[in-house]
């Protein structure tokens, strides 16, 4: 299914990279560097599942190796990336490729990562959709859209009343200014995703803050990983 974000001259011209592919690689480390920070650590045990022509021509394109080295932290103009297999190998990193078909509805150039590492676990999926932009469009089956072209929390927390509030007043304390937010749930009081994309910088305080509320399970920040 095609993205509906409006294109660019960044996704025309492309990013600086290492790779034969924006698309295949660029964004493929893009998705790993997301995946990497969604779990909030370098994941020890990875199963990275291929869909469409991410698992037609991927491999030939590198993007094996681009997922792997997003994983790692590694940036899209990283020289390592085509040894990203044999770092992640002396790091202790077990990878396992599947293929896999998500159904009709989504990019062709998807992909389904499932990491963890020690107690700590997600499964995310993600799609390249042109000139090294991404999507992540599913975090542990809540449905979202999150694009890296921002500073980005992710908090997870117990659906309940003034969570949100009490969110965006921390922001407003900081002066952190919320470009984009949105908040999916599986069931009512069950457990939400909150997503707040900003425009200034994450203090690390702010996300000590956070997790300090005892209706929430988990923060994370991602860094921007585009533009």
């Amino acid at each position: 299914m095609p993205s509906k974000r409006p294109v660019s001259a960044f996704d025309i011209i492309g990013p600086i990279m290492v790779g034969p592919s924006s698309s295949h690689t660029a964004g493929a480390v893009r998705l790993g560097l997301m995946g990497r920070a969604i779990l909030g650590a370098q994941p020890q045990d990875v199963l990275i599942e291929l869909h469409g022509s991410f698992a037609q021509t991927g491999r030939g394109h590198g993007t094996d190796r681009a997922l792997v080295a997003g994983l790692l932290g590694m940036s899209a103009n990283d020289d390592r990336i085509r040894h990203s297999l044999e770092v992640a190998a002396e790091q202790g990193m077990i990878v396992r490729f599947e293929t896999v078909d998500l159904g009709e509805d989504v990019h062709p150039n998807s992909v389904r990562l499932s990491l963890q590492t020690g107690d700590r676990n997600v499964q995310i999926t993600g799609d390249s959709v042109g000139g090294g932009m991404v999507e992540i469009t599913d975090i542990d089956g809540y449905a979202i859209t999150l694009t890296g072209e921002h500073e980005t929390i992710l908090v997870v927390a117990n659906d309940r009343p003034g969570t949100i509030n009490a969110v965006t007043g921390l922001l407003l304390e900081r002066r952190v200014n919320v470009a984009f937010s949105r908040v999916e749930r599986k069931r009512r009081g069950g457990e939400a995703i909150m997503v707040f994309e900003t425009d200034d910088a994450i203090p690390a305080e702010l996300l000590d803050a956070l997790e300090d509320f005892y209706w929430v399970r988990w923060v994370r920040h991602i860094p921007k990983v585009t533009g």
